[in-house]
């Protein structure tokens, strides 16, 4: 069996933005904040946190914004960092390159 068949299966675009939208909503919630104060805090318009959390449409710099009121930011430090190594060959040509 190869790696291949072991990955998840490789989402839409669409689809791992709504999921991003649906854990926003869900921090929102439970630090009790509602769209208009997110909104407020934020510095975002009401009307494109509405459109972030029914499509998962939003600029990155609005991302951020929101990130920051419900204090998670640095989560977004992660992404593309280096990658996980897939195999121990990956490894071993990392350490050659280094040395």
């Amino acid at each position: 069996m190869s790696n291949i068949t072991l990955l998840e299966p490789i989402k839409s675009p669409a689809g791992v933005t709504r999921e991003i939208a649906q854990r926003e909503k869900t921090r929102r919630r439970k630090l009790g904040i509602n769209q208009k104060e997110l909104a407020s805090l934020s510095g975002v318009s009401l009307g494109s946190i509405r459109r972030f959390e029914q499509t998962g449409s939003i600029s990155l710099e609005s991302l951020v914004r929101l990130a920051r009121v419900l204090e998670c930011e640095d989560e977004l430090s992660t992404i593309f960092s280096k990658p996980a190594y897939r195999s121990i060959e990956e490894v071993i040509n990392e350490q050659k390159k280094n040395s």
